[in-house]
């Protein structure tokens, strides 16, 4: 008779523990959470969406009333034209940074933000689906306000150079969901929130160059706003529509796109610490 080979042990219907079983990009992980991050936005759209639009217009027409005619042309222009773009992309900015700081915010007043740091998502992941979800709501915000604006009168919104659009604008909201991330991570309540909203993110996007062109303002004036990040990305996004800049646009992308870098890599250190996300 022939000896019985020994059996072979049958594979393990699991990996062990410790072991990866996802190699590379965990690509339905970052599908999963940023479609989560859109429908969080998208389930309340009025407010998230067609509110911040609705209040860009009403900034268009009180400007327009009261300035329009007094200010005459800037930089060649009707005032409302030159206002127009620096108003889409104040919406933009703004509704960039609120995204992705309640987004963090909410989960850890409620408990939940362990729910999003548990499953096998790298640091990375974790903050691309942040921030795609910020930029995704910056030009559903934008594209709203954009087509009403096709249809006010006096104004004009043709896009002269769409690639610097999309350009500035996509920077301008990454650099702005970034912030949102990192204000996030910092906030123990929404008070901390707030106070970063009322006290940088607003008073730099209304001192930028939005509502004037700053060759109008004084040498030291001018100065201080050249020195303001959110003048280029607002100047860049405007000349994509007027055609015209006040400064090298070469020059605002390079520091507006070294800003979201240096941002993204701050916020990718702090995921990765845990620092006030973990117990």
């Amino acid at each position: 008779m022939q000896a019985q080979l020994p059996s072979q042990p049958a594979a393990p219907l699991h990996a062990e523990p410790g072991v990866p079983v996802i190699h590379g990009i965990n690509w339905l992980g970052i599908r999963t959470l940023y479609v989560k991050e859109v429908r969080r936005f998208f389930k309340v759209q009025m407010q998230t969406v067609w509110a911040p639009a609705i209040t860009t217009l009403m900034f268009l027409a009180i400007f327009t009333l009261a300035l329009g005619g007094a200010k005459g042309e800037v930089l060649g222009l009707p005032y409302a034209t030159f206002l127009a773009p620096g108003l889409i992309i104040m919406g933009m900015v703004q509704n960039a940074f609120q995204n992705s700081l309640s987004s963090i915010i909410i989960a850890k007043v409620q408990g939940t933000i362990v729910d999003v740091l548990m499953p096998p998502l790298s640091h990375g992941e974790l903050l691309f689906c942040y921030v795609a979800g910020a930029v995704t709501r910056a030009w559903f915000v934008g594209v709203a306000i954009w087509v009403a604006m096709l249809f006010w009168p006096g104004v004009s919104v043709a896009i002269a150079n769409p690639a610097q659009v999309f350009l500035f604008g996509t920077l301008g909201a990454l650099m702005l969901g970034l912030l949102g991330v990192l204000t996030g991570i910092w906030a123990d309540k929404f008070d901390h929130g707030a106070a970063v909203t009322n006290f940088l993110v607003q008073p730099l996007t209304l001192l930028s160059g939005t509502f004037y062109a700053i060759d109008q303002l004084p040498t030291a004036i001018q100065a201080f706003s050249r020195a303001n990040p959110f003048f280029y990305m607002i100047d860049g996004f405007r000349a994509g529509f007027i055609g015209v800049a006040e400064a090298p646009v070469l020059l605002g992308a390079a520091i507006v796109g070294g800003l979201c870098l240096t941002l993204w890599w701050g916020c990718y250190a702090l995921l990765k610490s845990g620092w006030k996300l973990r117990a």
